[in-house]
């Protein structure tokens, strides 16, 4: 038996098919460099939110971006650390360290790759909009919060895990406001809003970081008192014995991500949930992105490749200190509008990261975190989808209210693995309600029946089910069944040629109603074409298990069967 191919490299492939030429390679380089530019600020203020030094952030746009790139389903995705996981991944270090954080990336990379094997990629189409969307408001809500600190310069301790004991923590130390930190974060915000609109060519946040990082270094140097936290003076790192201000202007070599004290199944165990959160919210912001970018581009990504390629990225990232990646819906439309051709582009990106972190390290030092702080401010506002959020409550149902506000309480004052364990459960609860609510209980139909599809015998009745057959549905569907107008009738005709498919769930309530039936001393006729799958009508063969009852392959053989019987 042969073994199945894995869905890795789709658009590669499909690129070099159609054939790639010097002008693609050098739209490619251009585009990989505008969102090189745009992922390297962007990719150390998530490491430094989530509680990690920043070069963190930079090996995940390098390692994960790349890897992502060359195996993934879409040919524009630009993956990386994203704004999304910092209400995942803070938990995390805050409870296991860098140590846990990089395993339970690893682990979810394992679980990606799982999913696209098993072709999952299209299922993640069916979470519904409510729930995605309190999500996304919730992590907005969250990582803005986050900001608070360095915007203000506000001198308080490590932060508590709970989302209250945050907002409780920060208006304490109200008192120790900074105005330089102020002035610089400010000034950075209204730079970052401004700027796109007067300058098109050249990122935003390069002008606006890169100006007010020289401008807080100018101030300082001639007004001492002009004083602000920067990369330099908040992280150091050794290089070869010595230590540096900032990030290391190397990529590091391969590690166990575990750490040099090994790997014990009950670390891995309590790692489960939270890994189980980085690889679904990976997942749907993922595809998510790779949809935007098809309607984007008119082309089609492979959601099977997307996931097994994620997966692998994010198997690799950790052995070289990143952490968790996924597709980035903000580079990915700047790759696009840059005029990115390929999934090269996406791997030019990863490259211009790597040299600005051999090249550019000791300039990023000068960067002031609020200056950072205030890049991520703009990435919660514009993540935080507050239109959308008010328009669900305004018009949805209440079912989706409720799972829109239950999704956005859960992701603010919990964590996102309790949200994204309790959203999944509720969006499968309000997909079986909505099948519920489509599933109609038929009529029993008689000779005397004026809708009647068919003239029926005297004595003989008829009982049409119509759609799917399966868990939310059947048992409304088999309900009419109970009813005691059917005593009258000796013969009663069971027509599944509308199901058009039954699941265990569905079989169980037919099962349940051909019995109460035949208990009843009543002849029963299952008319089809019997609805999919086909192999278990021959497994469950319900003529031999049930005596008295008749199987038919139209409803026409089954009229003629009822008659003799009656």
């Amino acid at each position: 038996m042969s073994l199945p191919v894995l869905p890795v490299g789709a658009a590669v492939r499909r690129v070099i098919a159609r054939g790639y030429h010097a002008a693609d390679l050098r739209a490619d380089l251009l585009a990989g460099t505008v969102v090189g530019i745009v992922a390297i600020p962007l990719s150390m203020a998530l490491a430094i939110a989530v509680g990690v030094p920043p070069q963190h952030g930079l090996y995940t746009a390098i390692i994960g971006g790349a890897s992502v790139a060359l195996l993934g389903g879409c040919k524009f995705q630009v993956t990386g650390p994203t704004a999304a996981f910092v209400v995942i991944l803070a938990p995390i270090v805050t409870k296991y360290g860098l140590a846990g954080l990089l395993t339970a990336g690893l682990m979810a990379g394992v679980m990606l790759v799982g999913m696209g094997v098993a072709r999952l990629g299209r299922l993640i189409q069916f979470i519904p909009y409510p729930v995605t969307t309190g999500f996304t408001t919730g992590i907005a809500t969250v990582i803005a919060t986050l900001q608070i600190k360095d915007i203000l310069g506000l001198a308080v301790g490590p932060l508590p895990d709970s989302y209250l004991g945050k907002v409780a923590s920060l208006w304490g130390a109200r008192g120790t406001v900074r105005p330089a930190e102020v002035i610089v974060a400010v000034v950075t915000f209204a730079l970052l809003r401004l700027l796109p609109r007067v300058i098109k060519r050249i990122p935003a946040p390069l002008l606006a970081i890169g100006f007010v990082a020289t401008a807080a270094a100018l101030a300082h140097r001639f007004e001492p008192g002009f004083d602000v936290a920067t990369i330099g003076s908040r992280f150091h790192a050794k290089v070869n014995g010595f230590e540096v201000a900032g990030i290391p202007p190397i990529l590091p070599a391969p590690a166990l991500p575990w750490g040099p004290g090994g790997l014990s199944f009950a670390a891995l165990r309590e790692l489960v949930p939270s890994a189980f959160a980085i690889a679904i919210l990976g997942a749907i912001e993922s595809l998510l992105s790779a949809v935007i970018a098809d309607g984007m581009t008119g082309t089609k990504h492979d959601p099977d490749s997307e996931l097994v390629a994620l997966g692998v990225g994010n198997i690799l990232t950790p052995f070289f200190g990143g952490i968790a990646a996924t597709g980035a819906l903000a580079r990915t439309a700047t790759n696009i509008r840059a005029g990115a051709r390929s999934p090269f582009a996406a791997i030019a990106h990863s490259f211009v990261v790597l040299l600005s972190l051999v090249i550019l390290a000791p300039l990023v030092a000068y960067i002031p975190m609020a200056s950072l702080a205030a890049l991520l401010l703009l990435v919660a506002w514009n993540m935080s989808e507050v239109l959308t959020f008010r328009g669900i409550v305004k018009v949805a149902p209440t079912s989706d209210v409720i799972v829109l506000v239950t999704c956005f309480s859960l992701t603010v004052l919990f964590d996102m693995v309790v949200a994204v364990s309790i959203g999944v459960v509720l969006a499968a609860l309000l997909f079986m309600r909505r099948m519920a609510e489509l599933a109609e209980a038929g009529s029993i139909l008689t000779e005397q029946s004026e809708s009647s599809p068919v003239r029926l015998p005297t004595g003989v009745a008829l009982y049409e089910v119509n759609g799917p057959l399966f868990f939310g549905a059947a048992q409304k569907a088999m309900e009419a069944l109970s009813s005691t107008s059917i005593d009258t009738y000796r013969v009663l005709i069971l027509h599944l040629g509308k199901v058009p498919v039954i699941d265990a769930t569905g079989l169980a309530a037919l099962e349940n109603a051909i019995q109460s039936l035949l208990r009843r001393k009543k002849a029963v006729v299952v008319a089809g074409p019997l609805p999919r799958p086909q192999e278990m009508w021959t497994k469950v063969d319900l003529q031999r298990k049930y005596e008295g009852l008749e199987m038919a392959s139209s409803l026409e053989r089954a009229i003629e069967i009822a008659q003799t019987k009656v």
